[in-house]
């Protein structure tokens, strides 16, 4: 063993020794490294926050003597922006012209492609895509579009993936536009566990922006690994595409250190050294790569855009490189059309196949002043003073006396844009058309100017500080504060958009209505039902993709009037009566109390009667206030009807009283689910207020992009809607990643409380029975109508809701709401809904007649009184069940006996009476007979000379005679008996030959 081991050991020392000899040799001939044969780096971080500085060869193994390991920085440690750590004095030095950098951060502001580390996932928004029919999210993903990046626009959920890790603590930020809520967009980080970090709603729902406006959000980071998304999901109720949301500059700060500077991309440049951004090259110039200036062009035969890389040649001038205006009145009353080249100009005039400016056209006669403004002989129209009013064609003059002036805008002349209205252009990818005007007048009608390219976005905008209702219509009672209604039409050949939108104290600007391609001349009108200062915007783009060249110069929009009713700093074209005046003005019409109208021939303010309310444009004390419809009552201002839960039906003798207030003031129905064209699952939510005025409103809310809890609470945001009935979109959060179910497009059902009856129509609004199961013809059903002011491009009489309330004792106290089968929306034609709340709370109130008596059995001499309800019970509260009770049983004994008594007794004398009767019958008809056969053969009766005694006759001598008796009672009910067996003539005894006399009876 021995030997053994002490062989091994010799063989491995030899082995050894070959080794060494082998890279002595090897060194000899390989050369010593200079500096560029190798670079710095920094070892992985340990447990102390301390790192080694060691050199890495270019080329594994090409050369010797590399520097030996020296201690490092701290792991903390980083260099201000516009610096870099050089590594061999580990020192900062500040970057060259040319270049920048960001010290310990890094930037995305080029958006040509998908930077590198940067990744777009797709799903389906319910987790399975392309299983059971449902369309693939394949092509959907995050586009890049230049110095920005683009989302999807349809309802697959993407997310833009970027994971990055910070040595010390640090943040993100970003630019972002966001202009649709019917996308959903949200930010959030995930640790390296994917687990999701811990921040506030505010930071991961981002709010709305302005169309075409950018806004920055910022959030910290911790140290370590950050996963950031940015992820966006739509929710498409109909055709409408939606618009995507665009993202920019992303900075994120806390990286590691930065050993070199970024050069300059093509068309910018730095031009001195330490910086820490390039800057765009300025218009007719360029730049190369890493540039510290900008070379000119040639602009006679060349220009450049704003950050060009190259100068491109000016092509011969066309029709899209000009554009005509309308000229100002000028002290002759005269205007005319001209022409001017778009600005800048990079077209030439003077090469074959140019176009030239068309000529200027003739001077003509300027329109005459909007209603509201006059002419005092100048070329400009002003404003008519407060407490006047004119047509636009005469002087102003002062309202009468007992009226108002009707402040508001309108606009149906543009010889020049009024002084509240502006136009600018925007393009989310260029500045190029920021100081050219979106629109221009053109005499009866303003339209879209050229802009500089086909996807700029033509803006014209009029601000309303504030509405102001005329005493003709009750501030409190007005379901309406003012209203805006513009004429357009729009001509295109492509896929052009037109949109109408509205800003409400500049807290976000959202889309109200939007129309693609061509429209004919229309009319469109938006109530407004708050007073709020609110910005509406007319925006028209030509098309979404951006183009070098223009070809879409020929497609526009035209707006021919705009008329806004009750501005706050409004002109007045007319002057209304004063018939109502709830608040202090400083018009003429003297205010009233709440619920109080003026008279006109007393002129002085009288209360509406009761259970009316004030009509808000009633002009005269006649129609000044409105009753209540059925069922319904006003509250003490007059300023609107409602149910106060009872409700009294009478058919006949019958009268039903019903008592609604078990049921709560209001009932919630959480109808669905649904499904998008895409499978999103949806549900809608009804929140229906029963009872009660304002206090006791349904209120429905938007909680995606409404940050403010306590408006979100009240439902006094600008996503709040707060109302008789409204209806709520909840997409759930199952299978979605959220956390919470989300709300959004809540909207208004019915403002206005009609009435409640037993009949099918009111007011020209029809309940549909036959659309749920048969009622019980018992108990009747009661109908509580209502209806919405709002009109809206469907619903052009605004919409109405029958809401169903059915007496069902199998249902709970606060029952059940449903809706019809076949509308399982709550309507079939989206104007029209109808509800049925079947609950024990719906059936009237109990009264005597609904229960009924039942009697013991007599026990001891005393007799129970029990009390039932009458099944089935159709009945709620009321009257109560009186308690039993027990009373003296009645002593039947001795009358049932006496009775017995005298039945027997009257049966046998009955009996006696016809035994009798038969036989002196019988022998009366035999008496009879005997008479009739001694007759002569004509059958006639045997007749006396006299009636009465002769003379010299003796009664006791005649064989036969008569005896007149009395009749006694006998007699008469034997008569009696006679008479009803039929016999026409009265009872005779005649006696024979062998009798004593002959009796009459």
């Amino acid at each position: 063993m021995r030997c053994s081991a002490w062989f091994f050991a010799r063989c491995a020392l030899i082995i050894l020794c070959a080794l060494q000899l082998t890279d002595r040799a090897n060194g000899q001939q390989q050369k010593q490294c200079s500096e560029s044969d190798y670079y710095y780096e920094y070892t992985e971080c340990d447990s102390t926050g301390s790192r080694w500085r060691v050199a890495i060869s270019q080329v594994p193994g090409s050369c010797t003597g590399l520097p030996e390991p020296v201690r490092g920085t701290e792991c903390t440690f980083s260099c201000k922006a516009g610096e870099f750590l050089e590594m061999s004095a580990q020192e900062c030095t500040k970057c060259a012209a040319g270049s920048y950098s960001l010290g310990s951060g890094v930037r995305f502001d080029q958006w040509d492609f998908i930077p590198l580390g940067f990744s777009s996932l797709a799903t389906s928004l319910e987790g399975h895509p392309g299983e059971n029919g449902q369309p693939s999210c394949n092509s959907s993903f995050w586009v890049p579009r230049g110095i920005y990046v683009e989302s999807n626009r349809d309802e697959c959920q993407v997310s833009l993936v970027y994971a990055v890790h910070l040595k010390k603590q640090g943040f993100v930020s970003f630019e972002y536009q966001y202009p649709d809520k019917n996308l959903l967009f949200e930010f959030f980080i995930q640790n390296d566990q994917c687990q999701e970090m811990n921040h506030s709603a505010d930071t991961k729902w981002l709010s709305l922006t302005r169309n075409g406006e950018w806004e920055t959000h910022t959030v910290n980071l911790q140290s370590g690994t950050n996963i950031l998304y940015w992820r966006t999901g739509g929710v498409l109720m109909g055709n409408h595409a939606v618009k995507p949301v665009l993202l920019k500059n992303v900075h994120i700060e806390g990286v590691a250190y930065t050993s070199e500077c970024s050069p300059c991309n093509p068309g910018s440049f730095s031009r001195a050294p330490g910086s820490s951004m390039c800057e765009p090259c300025p218009r007719d110039t360029y730049s190369g790569h890493g540039a510290s200036s900008c070379t000119p062009c040639n602009k006679t035969t060349h220009y450049a855009a704003e950050g060009s890389s190259e100068c491109k040649p000016k092509p011969p001038c066309s029709k899209r490189d000009y554009f005509r205006f309308h000229t100002a009145c000028d002290d002759e009353g005269k205007t005319q059309v001209l022409y001017r080249w778009i600005e800048p100009k990079i077209c030439l005039e003077d090469v074959d196949g140019a176009e030239s400016l068309p000529p200027s056209g003739p001077r003509k006669p300027c329109p005459p002043c909007n209603p509201g403004f006059y002419n005092n002989n100048t070329a400009t129209c002003s404003p008519c003073p407060p407490g006047t009013y004119s047509d636009g064609r005469k002087s102003c003059e002062r309202c009468p006396a007992g009226t108002e002036p009707v402040l508001g805008y309108e606009y149906k002349w543009w010889n020049v844009l009024p002084s509240n209205m502006k136009t600018t252009c925007f393009n989310v990818g260029n500045s190029k058309c920021d100081s050219m005007n979106g629109w221009e007048v053109a005499g009866d009608h303003v339209q879209s100017g050229t802009g500089s390219s086909d996807n700029d976005f033509l803006l014209l905008s009029i601000h309303v500080p504030g509405f102001k209702l005329p005493t003709s219509a009750s501030s409190q009672s007005a379901a309406e504060y003012g209203r805006i209604t513009f004429e357009f039409e729009t001509q295109c050949k492509a896929d052009c958009e037109f949109y109408f939108m509205m800003d409400v104290n500049r807290k976000s600007t959202t889309v109200v209505q939007s129309w693609e391609k061509t429209n004919k001349r229309q009319t469109f009108t938006h109530v407004m039902t708050q007073n709020a200062s609110v910005s509406y915007t007319w925006a028209f783009q030509r098309t979404n993709q951006a183009a070098e060249v223009r070809r879409r110069i020929g497609d526009m929009a035209r707006i021919y009037s705009i008329t806004v009713t009750n501005a706050a700093d409004g002109v007045a074209s007319e002057c209304h009566a004063c018939a109502l005046s709830t608040q202090s003005s400083s018009s003429m019409c003297v205010p009233c109390p709440r619920g109080h109208y003026i008279d006109m021939r007393t002129s002085k303010c009288t209360e509406c009667p009761p259970n009316t309310y004030l009509n808000p444009r009633a002009t005269s004390d006649s129609d000044a206030c409105k009753p209540c419809g059925p069922g319904s009552k006003s509250d003490k201002e007059h300023s609107q009807c409602y149910s106060d839960c009872h409700f009294t039906h009478t058919d006949g003798n019958i009268t039903l009283t019903f008592d609604f207030s078990p049921l709560g003031s209001v009932g919630s129905l959480l109808n669905g689910p649904s499904f998008t064209t895409k499978g999103t699952k949806y549900f809608h939510q009804f929140n229906i207020s029963l009872c009660g005025g304002q206090d006791q409103l349904a209120v429905c809310t938007d909680n995606v992009t409404d940050v403010s809890e306590s408006q979100r609470e009240k439902g006094d945001g600008q996503n709040g809607v707060k109302t008789f009935i409204c209806q709520s979109t909840i997409i759930p959060a199952t299978g979605r990643g959220f956390s919470t179910a989300l709300s959004s497009q809540s909207i208004n059902l019915a403002d206005t409380f009609l009435g409640a009856t037993v009949n099918d129509t009111l007011e020209g609004i029809k309940a549909q029975p036959e659309l749920f199961p048969e009622a019980p013809k018992k108990v009747p059903d009661i109908n509580f109508y209502y209806r919405s002011l709002e009109m809206t491009s469907s619903c052009v009489s605004g919409r109405s809701v029958v809401l169903t309330l059915r007496c069902n004792p199998n249902k709970s106290t606060k029952g059940e709401l449903s809706v019809p089968s076949k509308c399982t929306a709550g309507t079939c034609d989206g104007c029209s809904f109808h509800f049925l709340w079947e609950s024990t709370g719906a059936c009237p109130t109990c009264t005597e007649t609904d229960y009924h008596q039942i009697e013991g059995v007599c026990k001891g001499g005393q007799q129970e009184m029990l009390y039932m309800w009458s099944e089935p019970k159709l009945c709620i509260g009321g009257v109560t069940l009186p308690e039993s009770k027990k009373v003296p049983c009645e002593s039947m004994e001795f009358w049932i006996q006496l009775g017995a008594v005298l039945g027997a007794v009257t049966a046998v004398l009955l009996v006696s009476l016809t035994c009798y009767f038969w036989k002196k019958n019988k022998r009366l008809e035999y008496k009879y007979s005997r008479l009739v056969m001694s007759a002569n053969k004509e059958c006639e009766m045997p007749v006396a000379d006299s009636c009465a005694v002769m003379e010299g006759e003796n009664e006791g001598d005649l064989d036969e005679n008569v005896v007149y008796t009395k009749p006694s009672l006998l007699r008469k009910l034997r008569a009696i008996a006679s008479k009803s067996n039929g016999d026409g003539y009265e009872n005779v005894q005649l006696n024979s030959s062998h009798s004593k006399g002959l009796v009459w009876s």
